[in-house]
C-alpha cells in the first residue's frame, strides 16, 4: 500500500484499530498508525493533511 491508497487504508486501518475515535484521533497519531500497516510501504514523507484528511474521511465511511 501507498499513501494514495485511501480506501485499502481505510479498511486495514478498520481491521487493526477497530475502537478508535476516527473523528477526534490526531493525525499524527494517525500518520504513524498508517506506517505501522502490514503491507504499507512508501515514503512517510509523502504524506500531507490532505491524504491524511482522505484516509479519515474512507475510514469513517468503512465504519458506515
Amino acid at each position: 500500500m501507498r499513501w494514495n491508497d485511501v480506501y485499502d487504508i481505510a479498511i486495514a486501518l478498520e481491521e487493526e484499530h477497530p475502537d478508535a475515535d476516527v473523528i477526534n484521533l490526531r493525525f499524527t497519531d494517525l500518520w504513524k498508525w498508517v506506517q505501522e500497516l502490514p503491507g504499507f510501504d512508501d515514503d512517510p514523507m509523502r504524506s500531507n493533511e490532505k491524504i491524511l484528511e482522505a484516509i479519515q474521511m474512507a475510514w469513517l465511511d468503512e465504519r458506515t
